[in-house]
């Protein structure tokens, strides 16, 4: 780990708490500390990529083993529906420069 790994680095490698949801080899997922819907996850690749913009084409299969994962994560939410954001840049909102799926619903 560099001097500069992100917060969700740090959870990932238990340096820091969160509650955990969901975790296999490629992703972490976990609960939102401040929600804003009644469920509110945050699907974290393991691999830290600061953002949209970083990925290069060998991540194509860790994106969508993040996309596929977000239904099954819904439905063990009870949930019947979802949206999901993915800020992206100082200037689209990205507060964690580790790239992380926003799941919410009510």
């Amino acid at each position: 780990m560099n001097a500069e790994s992100s917060i969700f680095t740090k959870i990932i490698e238990r340096q820091i708490p969160a509650s955990i949801v969901y975790e296999d080899e490629k992703c972490i997922v976990i609960k939102d500390i401040n929600p804003k819907a009644r469920v509110h996850l945050l699907i974290i690749p393991k691999k830290e990529i600061p953002t949209l913009f970083d990925l290069t084409p060998e991540d194509r299969d860790l994106m969508g083993h993040m996309m596929l994962l977000l239904p099954q994560l819904a439905q063990s939410q009870n949930l019947e529906g979802f949206k999901i954001q993915i800020n992206t840049g100082e200037a689209g909102g990205q507060e964690v420069f580790h790239v992380h799926i926003h799941l919410l619903g009510n």
